[in-house]
């Protein structure tokens, strides 16, 4: 099957992927000039590549949520309003775990990650309440993006006590799961 093959709700989910995709690469562009262990490049020089980032993430929502909302959904994995809602519970409660039980630094990546999982859990549950996917594969979708948000968790509770090039290399782990399971469900999409 081909992109052409997608409905106009999947081609936007399809599309905000490659945007979320877009976005990654160029955050991990800045990450890799801007956090280098030796020869880091600081101040504009880098920080310019933040604002595609920006972007291209930004669209990517909200392309990806207008396909999540216009979709004909007939069943679902999760129940309405459980990942929104459930998203925001965990981001408190991660919040609070980091924070305070782990004294970690509070960032924006925290955000970032939930936010990501909350996403990708919302187009694969829809895409299989449309028929894309089967159950089997939803399943399956489902908790490799688990795994992947898991792993950018540890990644992200570690980071601040890791050295420069342990933590240089950490850092980049999240950028890359999301990248790589967003690239998947995209591929998804299309056989």
């Amino acid at each position: 099957m081909a992109i052409r093959n997608l409905d106009f709700s999947e081609r936007q989910i399809f599309w905000g992927n490659i945007l979320l995709i877009i976005c990654c690469a160029f955050y991990l562009a800045w990450w890799l000039l801007a956090f280098k262990p030796t020869g880091a490049i600081k101040g504009m020089k880098t920080g310019w590549l933040l604002i595609p980032a920006f972007v291209a993430g930004l669209a990517a929502i909200v392309l990806a949520v207008k396909g999540l909302r216009s979709a004909s959904v007939e069943a679902a994995l999760f129940p309405s309003g459980l990942l929104l809602w459930g998203g925001i519970a965990a981001y408190l409660v991660l919040l609070a775990v980091t924070g305070l039980l782990l004294q970690r630094q509070v960032t924006t990546e925290l955000l970032l990650i939930v936010g990501w999982a909350v996403l990708a859990l919302s187009e694969i549950n829809t895409l299989y309440g449309a028929g894309r996917f089967p159950h089997e594969s939803a399943v399956v979708s489902a908790v490799v993006i688990g795994v992947a948000t898991l792993i950018s968790l540890v990644c992200y509770v570690l980071y601040y006590n890791l050295g420069d090039r342990a933590g240089y290399f950490d850092g980049m782990i999240p950028l890359f799961m999301a990248a790589l399971v967003t690239a998947g469900i995209s591929i998804a999409m299309t056989i």
